[in-house]
């Protein structure tokens, strides 16, 4: 499925479809904690300021998604947002009532987030990027 959203991404200037129709889309290059090699994800995100948010939501399941992990190994990250392509430093939110915050936002922007919460145990992370 993500190739398909990237190849979709890339060819219409950062306009996707399909669950991400409508919503501001980012693809996120993160180096592989074990591996050392990039990997590519689409994500949702919004803004807080100059900070672009993401969640580690994967969708409410049980565990983090694998660019949660290589993120915090290797917080130096590639995020592209529309045809703009730039280096940024992920940062996991800490604080309770700041990630709360920050993930009352992307509730706001895509409801899904909400259901995402609904269906797992875990405090599902909130990432900043920041160039």
């Amino acid at each position: 499925m993500n190739k398909g959203v990237i190849e979709e991404f890339r060819a219409n200037a950062g306009i996707v479809g399909g669950m991400f129709e409508g919503k501001n889309v980012l693809l996120l290059t993160t180096i592989g904690a074990k591996s050392g090699e990039e990997r590519l994800s689409p994500l949702a995100f919004t803004r807080d300021g100059d900070r672009i948010v993401i969640a580690a939501s994967m969708g409410g399941a049980p565990k983090n998604p694998a660019w949660f992990h290589n993120l915090v190994a290797n917080p130096k990250v590639t995020v592209e947002i529309g045809t703009e392509k730039f280096e940024a430093t992920a940062t996991v939110i800490a604080d309770r009532a700041e990630r709360d915050r920050l993930y009352a936002g992307m509730i706001a922007h895509a409801e899904g987030f909400a259901e995402y919460e609904k269906k797992t145990d875990r405090i599902i992370p909130i990432v900043v990027l920041e160039r």
